[in-house]
């Protein structure tokens, strides 16, 4: 259920095919045809076989004619269901977002729980489908998967007691905060794919630089951290998470009171 923006530097847009269009595609509110032979395609094959093109080669590999060839057709039998690439980008979107069935998944029905449960696997989606942050989604096409995430997280978290503005601005703050950290968990993969570096072959290589600046006294305050400081073993990602939901907890507990 991701409703942030990959910033600038996303190289497609959310809503930039035919809206009207695309919202019947996700509602499945079309016609069908009553009669004749099941057709060869569907519209679910296309957007499986988008996800997974896009997932191996990015945003960048895909196009109506590669998802052809991976379906064994031709390019023109796909806009007998999709009109373009703006409304599959909007399909496969929502397909990916589809929340888990599982209850258990949203933690223990508590609002802290789910939205920690939200940023753990609003995380785990952009890891799987790292293309994601190459999409400006600051203007997304509302489909059932969206909502239906929605309406669970939404659920859970109404018993803190803020307004229904702050109730969002909640869930987009925690989604800000995923955004941030997916986007330099795969820019830290990019440049040692681009460099042959490894992350600890890259900072050991400025070692000895970094011990003579260390010793000059320039920075007292940065000789003084201990080594493990920058160590690897220290989660970030979690310790950031729950100071936002300790923030959150102060709030809910003001309003309370």
């Amino acid at each position: 259920m991701t409703s942030g923006a990959s910033g600038t530097g996303g190289t497609e847009t959310s809503g930039s095919g035919d809206i009207a269009r695309t919202l019947e595609l996700l509602w499945d509110t079309g016609r069908r045809p009553s009669r004749g032979p099941k057709p060869a395609l569907t519209l679910d094959r296309i957007v499986e076989a988008a996800v997974q093109l896009a997932d191996t080669d990015g945003l960048e590999g895909l196009s109506m004619r590669r998802v052809a060839a991976e379906l064994g057709t031709g390019t023109m039998s796909l806009y007998r269901y999709v009109p373009g690439k703006g409304e599959l980008l909007d399909l496969m979107l929502d397909r990916v977002q589809r929340p888990s069935e599982n209850p258990a998944d949203l933690g223990d029905g508590g609002w802290r729980a789910a939205l920690e449960a939200l940023a753990r696997e609003t995380l785990a989606l952009y890891r799987r489908h790292p293309w994601l942050l190459q999409v400006n989604q600051s203007r997304p096409i509302l489909g059932p998967s969206a909502l239906d995430g929605m309406e669970k997280v939404m659920t859970l978290i109404r018993p803190m007691g803020l307004s229904d503005p702050e109730l969002v601005s909640a869930i987009i703050m925690i989604d800000g905060y995923v955004v941030g950290a997916a986007r330099s968990q795969l820019y830290e993969q990019e440049a040692e794919r681009r460099t042959g570096l490894t992350d600890a072959e890259f900072w050991q290589a400025q070692v000895p630089m970094l011990e003579k600046a260390m010793a000059s006294g320039r920075y007292p305050v940065m000789a003084s951290l201990s080594e493990d400081a920058f160590g690897t073993d220290f989660d970030h990602f979690e310790f950031g998470l729950q100071r936002i939901l300790d923030g959150l907890e102060v709030l809910v507990a003001a309003r309370k009171a």
